[in-house]
């Protein structure tokens, strides 16, 4: 599913505008994203929980390349960890 299909389904089942559906998905969307990035996680209990992480540096291998060896830097990544209710309802 599609952001726009997201929005388009939201839209519908609640009997509201497009327009309005899409600035609840977006305004979602930001609070995730402003919640992992100051505290480091955001838990929907039944969803999951949306965590900044650090990833060590590493040596990688250049794809154009494989014979070449390339630096890949530390970095902070976001990951997901879907909770028990969105386990079970996909099972």
């Amino acid at each position: 599913m599609t952001k726009t299909a997201l929005i388009a389904q939201l839209a519908e089942e609640l009997g509201v505008s497009k327009k309005l559906a899409a600035e609840l998905v977006n305004t979602f969307i930001d609070t995730v994203i402003a919640g992992v990035k100051k505290q480091g996680e955001v838990r929907i209990q039944g969803f999951g929980t949306f965590k900044s992480s650090k990833r060590k540096a590493r040596e990688g291998v250049n794809p154009q390349n494989p014979s070449q060896k390339i630096k890949i830097p530390a970095m902070n990544v976001v990951t997901f960890k879907a909770g028990s209710d969105f386990k079970a309802a996909v099972k």
